[in-house]
This record gives structure tokens, sequence and C-alpha cells, in this order.
């Protein structure tokens, strides 16, 4: 039996680090139910609205978060990320249930989407670094899996909440938010170290570095590819995260509990094709193909919701297409690759870069889409959505790596003709056993 990996105890450790990205995505959606409800408390513009999403966990905030928290991972631990960054959260999040002004707002949003930064990159990279060769997508996926619960859970307590109670319900799904944040971090604490870092750490040469990751062709292409499939797909799914409630509303669908309830639905979709897509044949069909078909999906979507009279059927459709391909699409494929093709000694670091360079592209959108959506309607801003699906569908088809079903140590010298990190299995299983 692999220690610490295919018993409960690593199944545990998988869980409970993948909450990071059930906390990512409901601050996103408890943002996207709250906007046009701040909006009217505080009597700010479109433009400062557009400013809170930039600024927040689903874009510059979590920019900011990843670009410091990645490097800190590789020097100092996954663990020492999963010590603190709960404790950044939980002071944002309670800051927004709190917030009497515009400025507190703002400010919890930011402190917010950086404990986010910080956070979901080391998840992917404990997970994966954890996971058995022939479970990885499996185990990864448990992240996305978890990433999926928050828009469903959270639009169904905006329905629940901000229907009768207004800004209150939405002060209080903040509020749950610090509660599960609390508990992530209380079951974090008894985690072992990943024993692939502690491994790597042994090596004289195994400290890596940022200057390493540019300085390499083999990263430099992995930068390229990575950015091409989840940068171009992110912008996209960024918008959808924070305004997809007034795309709808600018479509004809005018009641908010209609909105929320057609996010439940794309979402409640996605967490099947997460599971019963991704975690059960990412580790045993061909990827390029499971990705090809999410990505294609997701332009089936848009071209609905611009190119389609939006009767209550099309946009029924779009959010089952987009639901389909979220689950199967560029952000689990991106979790497991960006994993699998940087070594250990810089694999996160890597990862926040990359994380940053997406999230500021979704936070510059993000300035301008209520605007461009108010002035231009859906099939303005429609088109550019496609038009970024598309290279992201071409990039993934033509460049996919083939990595499936092994280890990160032998994807690791087939990249580089070596391991940088010079951590055989051996002394990996002995820290494992260890730990």
């Amino acid at each position: 039996m692999r220690i610490g990996a295919t018993d409960t105890r690593g199944w545990k450790a998988t869980v409970s680090v993948a909450m990071s990205n059930y906390i990512e995505a409901g601050s996103i959606i408890a943002i996207a139910t709250s906007l046009s409800l701040w909006q009217e408390r505080f009597g700010v513009d479109d433009f400062a609205v557009g400013l809170l999403a930039a600024l927040s966990a689903n874009a510059f905030g979590a920019a900011i978060g990843a670009v410091i928290g990645g490097p800190l991972c590789d020097r100092y631990g996954r663990k020492f990320i999963y010590t603190y960054d709960l404790l950044l959260y939980m002071l944002g999040v309670l800051m927004a249930a709190a917030a009497v002004s515009y400025g507190m707002l703002l400010a919890a949003f930011l402190i917010t989407g950086i404990a986010v930064g910080a956070g979901v990159p080391a998840s992917w990279t404990y997970i994966a670094e954890e996971a058995p060769p022939e479970q990885r997508a499996k185990r990864v996926g448990a992240a996305q899996l978890a990433w999926s619960m928050g828009p469903v859970i959270g639009f169904l307590l905006a329905v629940v909440l901000t229907g009768p109670l207004g800004l209150l319900g939405s002060r209080l799904i903040f509020l749950h938010l610090f509660v599960v944040a609390f508990v992530v971090w209380w079951i974090r604490q008894g985690l072992s170290e990943s024993a692939l870092w502690k491994s790597s750490r042994e090596s004289p040469d195994g400290k890596g570095g940022l200057r390493e990751v540019f300085s390499r062709r083999p990263n430099v292409k992995a930068l390229l590819f990575l950015f091409g499939i989840y940068g171009f797909w992110g912008v996209v799914a960024g918008q959808m995260g924070i305004f997809m409630p007034r795309v709808y509303e600018t479509s004809g669908v005018e009641s908010t509990a209609q909105q929320n309830l057609l996010q439940v639905l794309m979402w409640s979709v996605t967490v099947l094709s997460t599971y019963f897509g991704f975690m059960k044949y990412g580790d045993r069909i061909s990827r390029r193909l499971l990705y090809v078909v999410g990505a294609a999906l997701a332009v089936v979507a848009w071209v609905l919701l611009v190119f389609v009279h939006a009767t209550l059927p099309v946009l029924l459709a779009f959010a089952v297409c987009w639901g389909l391909s979220a689950g199967i699409g560029a952000q689990a494929f991106y979790a497991v690759w960006t994993s699998e093709m940087f070594a250990t000694r810089y694999r996160a670091g890597a990862q926040g870069v990359l994380f940053f360079a997406a999230r500021v592209s979704i936070g510059g959108l993000s300035y301008y889409f209520p605007t461009m959506l108010d002035h231009q309607g859906v099939p303005a801003v429609g088109l550019v959505m496609i038009g970024l699906l598309v290279l992201a569908l071409v990039i993934g088809a033509l460049w996919a790596p083939q990595t499936q079903g092994r280890t990160l140590q032998e994807i690791e010298a087939e990249r580089y003709g070596e391991v940088l990190s010079d951590a055989p299995a051996e002394r990996v299983r002995a820290a494992r056993v260890t730990t």
C-alpha cells in the first residue's frame, strides 16, 4: 500500500486541501450575488462595481496572493501556506460581512482575494504531489469538485437568503464562508508536509526559484501553453463567475431568483461532469480528447447565447452545455498539467505566476465588462467570449502533453533530461512513511 496516498488519511488530506477551491468559488459567488445590493446600498456607479470585482478573489486580489504565495510555498513548504492563508481569509470575509462603507468593502474583497490567491496554487501542488500517478486526475479532480460545489451552495444560499433578507442575506453568506474557513483551517493543522517537497529540499541543488522558471526553455514553453488554455478560458469564466446574473438580466431574465437558479443548474451539472467525467476518466482515456470535448461544449454554450433568441429553453441549454464543459474543461486539466510540467523545486511558484497572469487578465476585462454589457448587450461581449474560447480549444488540441499515469519524477526527467530535485522514488516513499 502506498503510505499517505491510497489510504483514508490520504483522501482526508486531499479533501481538506481541496476546500481551498470551495472557499475561492464561494467568495466569488458571494460577491456576484451581492454586487447589485452593495451598489444600491452605497450608491456607486457601474465602474465602481467593476473595481470591486477586479480587486476581489476573482481577479487582481487573487493575482497578488498567487504571485506572493507560490514562491513562499516552494521556499517554506506547502504546509506553511495552510498555516496562515485562511487566517487572512477569515479576516477578509468578516470585514465584508460587516462592511459599512464602499472603502471597507473594497479592502475586504482585496484581502480575501490575496488569501485565495495564496491558497489555491498550493492546494493543486500538494494534491498532485501526494497522489498516486494512476490517480492524479482523480485526486486533483477533487479540488475541481470542491470548486464546483461553491457556486451550487452559494447560489442556493442567495435564493434562500437574499430574496427575503436583501443585503443582510448577503452578509450571512459571507459569514458562512468564515465558518467553513475556520473548520478547514483547524483540520489542516494536522496535515503532514508534502513528501516530495521535503525530499527535494534535501538535495544540495533543490532550491530553484522564479529566475530558473523563466530561464529554462521547457518552462517557458509550458508557461505559454498553460496560459493559452487557462488564461483565455479564465477570462471568460471569470466574467461569468462574477457577472453572469447581469448577463441573464440583459438576456431578459429579470427575476433574481431565476437568475440564481439558472446558476444552480449550471454548477450542479458541473459537479456531475467533474465526478463522472474528469475524475472517472481523466486517468483512463485520452486527456487530449476529453479536453477537446469540454472546450468545444464551452464554445457551443456561448454560440447559443449569442446567435439564438434567448428563450428559457435556450438559457437552459446554455447552462447545461457550460456546466458539462466546466467539469471536464480547462480548469481541471490546468490543475493537473501545471503540477506535472514543472520541477518540484519551483512547481508552486510557476503556478503562482500563471495564476497571477490569468487573474490580471480577468481583472482587466472586469473593469469594463459591466459597462460593455449595459451599452452593447450580450451579442457584443459574447463574440469576445467565443473568440477566447476558440483560442483555448485550439491550443489544447494541438499541444496537450502526454503525461498520463507517470510519476512526477519520470515527467521531470523527460522534460529536463534529469530529475532536478534529485528525489528518487524510494526516498519519497521513506519520507511518506516518516510523516
